[in-house]
């Protein structure tokens, strides 16, 4: 077993070193080792000021000038052309707007539409594609909307692990909703691999990066990923309730028919004309009147991105470090046999968390917390740590691994 100064000083040295260490000084921190990144990632300095102009002169000086002086009518797409990078995608891609569960419905709805009208003599010809296979551990709201964007299509749904769904992909599969890190045990499925499987067998991959944006590669363009949606308040720290985003592939947006096609989405948005025309790229994502406070917090949280020339590569190579050094922490401080990791100990398959599992869980995070370190639960035995390598530090991670080994021996 390790001595704790022996780590306590490795984890200094590791500091020394650390390459984005310089970010964290652009947030809003204090002396709480906050592990909580991955529900909801930290202030960073600069953003309030940038709102109080929002609200003081966009909205309280310029009112509905702004609409144009100030962007506000075009932020949707021109955050999503910054945040697009952030997922391996080219510009014209992404919009930005209403939350995570919509996205979903959206992106899921457009896919079996899609994956239909092939059936119908298109591109792909066979079988009427009247089957939605779902993540069988997603979170639960993805689940939802897939149930009830099956009943509207006329789907059957069939809840599959992700590494079966390459054996459970049939003729009649529409579509695939996939979790590219799962939220409860932080494993990284395989985005190349299972979306190049869906497409062999005609379908459409529909996937949710809510818990890999702004934390490892994602490359949608890459590997020909269809749909994709995300929230922006966990790694990407846009605050709280942040609007989420929404990818199209080029090639797939003269087809992609929303099922909730609003003004914001027409081709002539002003002029009020009773049917709907679809207008044309990512804006067809678009719905209603996007929540602009909220969207320019998000616009003002990317700065750091941009401001500090972070690559999503040296975030990855961090996350992997602090990630490996807390499970070596808990190795050395926890008596053997109190937790067991469930996150994989494979840098292939690990996203920027670890779960471990705990008898009592939920009252050991409240002992956590009241003693300055910051993870959540989850439901029955996980504890669960998130790693946001722009504000996380190496002292961070030995700190909670000693005091969740004290904390379990009190």
């Amino acid at each position: 077993m390790s001595e704790p100064t022996s780590l306590a000083g490795e984890a200094e040295q590791l500091d020394a070193a650390d390459g984005l260490a310089a970010v964290r000084g652009r947030f809003v921190l204090d002396d709480v080792t906050y592990l909580d990144g991955n529900s909801l990632g930290a202030l960073p300095a600069h953003v309030p000021a940038r709102v109080a102009d929002v609200v003081r002169r966009q909205w309280g000086e310029l009112r509905i000038r702004s609409w144009e002086e100030s962007g506000w009518w075009t932020a949707p797409e021109r955050i999503g052309d910054r945040l697009a990078p952030l997922v391996g995608a080219a510009a014209g891609q992404v919009v930005v707007g209403d939350s995570t569960s919509v996205n979903v419905f959206k992106a899921l709805v457009a896919a079996v539409r899609m994956a239909q009208e092939d059936g119908r003599g298109g591109a792909r010809t066979g079988p009427v594609r009247d089957e939605i296979l779902v993540d069988a551990t997603t979170f639960p709201t993805d689940g939802y909307i897939a149930e009830s964007a099956a009943r509207m299509t006329g789907c059957a749904l069939r809840p599959v692990a992700p590494a079966e769904v390459p054996g459970a992909l049939g003729d009649r599969t529409a579509a695939v909703l996939l979790n590219h890190v799962d939220y409860r045990s932080g494993r990284l499925h395989d985005l190349p691999g299972l979306t190049a499987a869906v497409h062999a067998a005609g379908a459409y991959a529909v996937w949710d990066l809510c818990h890999s944006a702004g934390a490892l590669p994602v490359g949608l363009d890459e590997h020909g990923v269809d749909l994709a949606v995300g929230c922006t308040y966990k790694y990407l720290n846009g605050g709280p309730g942040s609007p989420a985003y929404l990818y199209v592939r080029r090639d797939l947006q003269p087809r992609f028919d929303s099922p909730l096609p609003g003004w914001n989405s027409h081709a002539e948005p002003f002029g009020m004309r009773p049917a709907y025309a679809p207008a044309s790229g990512a804006v067809r994502g678009r719905v209603g009147t996007p929540d602009i406070l909220s969207l320019l917090a998000l616009d003002a949280a990317l700065d750091v991105w941009d401001e500090d020339a972070v690559s999503v590569a040296a975030v990855r190579a961090k996350s992997l470090a602090l990630t490996d050094f807390f499970l070596r922490c808990v190795g050395a401080y926890v008596p053997d046999g109190r937790v067991e990791s469930v996150t994989p100990a494979a840098h292939a398959e690990r996203g920027s968390q670890v779960a471990l599992r705990c008898d009592d869980a939920g009252e050991v995070m409240k002992r956590l917390i009241e003693r300055g370190v910051v993870g959540d639960y989850r439901a029955p035995d996980v504890l669960r740590f998130g790693f946001t390598p722009l504000y996380v530090g190496f002292a961070d991670v030995e700190r909670a691994a000693r005091v969740l080994a004290r904390t379990l021996a009190g």
